[in-house]
């Protein structure tokens, strides 16, 4: 493991990578990403939720473009209304500033906002947000290839909360959001349960591969973005 942060080392087989868009934010700071709590109130986050439930054209996702093997993910597509949005837009300029001081850069254009509904049973295996992996014959990653540059920063806004025992729409279980080359002193790998609300940031590149985990019950809802930067 190599420290990249005061509590967040990171797994030494990327050391051996070519990861082209490696970019990690200040050593010195305690996460290499952000959990910003409280972007959406609890009023926002029931609102939003409660009309991706209603939405009757939500579609599968697809990868890049692709239809997508759904053994690589199971999620819905939803779409926020105009009103939904404009909250959305004025909840993240709120945090722009924020968010471009801890990583040190200036945000220039994104992509829309992806509503992802993971229903009991849906997930996302682990990826890249920037780059596809490349592995060998044995199946062993051995690097990456870039295929969407533009891609520097993901932002993960929440409407739903994980709880272990979710009795209604509002919560789930399962649907951690994990780092799987991020890991503690220990060696545990970074899982994130978030709060409807919490809005949760991190580069795009390989370093921070994440995945979904199953949902096991309940909802899980997120607002997701990829953005462009100047650093």
């Amino acid at each position: 493991m190599h420290q990249i942060s005061n509590y967040v080392y990171a797994r030494d087989e990327l050391l051996g990578m070519n990861i082209p868009t490696k970019r990690l934010p200040n050593p010195y700071q305690d996460f290499p990403y952000m959990v910003i709590e409280g972007v959406l109130s609890p009023h926002e986050c029931r609102a939003i939720t409660a009309a991706a439930l209603e939405d009757k054209e939500a579609v599968q996702a697809e990868l890049r473009g692709r239809s997508l093997d759904t053994t690589i993910r199971k999620t819905d597509i939803h779409t926020l209304s105009s009103e939904h949005r404009a909250v959305y837009d004025r909840r993240f300029e709120a945090v722009r500033k924020e968010i471009e001081d801890f990583f040190a850069l200036s945000l220039s254009t994104s992509t829309d906002v992806q509503v992802l509904g993971y229903e009991s049973g849906s997930f996302y295996v682990r990826h890249s947000d920037d780059a596809s992996e490349l592995q060998d014959h044995n199946g062993n990653t051995v690097g990456f290839r870039t295929v969407a540059p533009e891609r520097k920063l993901t932002t993960v806004l929440f409407t739903t909360s994980y709880t272990p025992n979710p009795t209604d729409t509002d919560h789930f279980s399962g649907g951690e959001l994990l780092f799987n080359y991020l890991c503690d002193a220990s060696g545990n790998t970074i899982t994130l349960r978030p709060e409807a609300g919490d809005m949760v940031v991190f580069f795009s590149n390989p370093y921070f591969s994440h995945e979904v985990l199953p949902v096991k019950s309940g909802y899980r809802l997120s607002l997701v973005q990829w953005h462009n930067a100047h650093t």
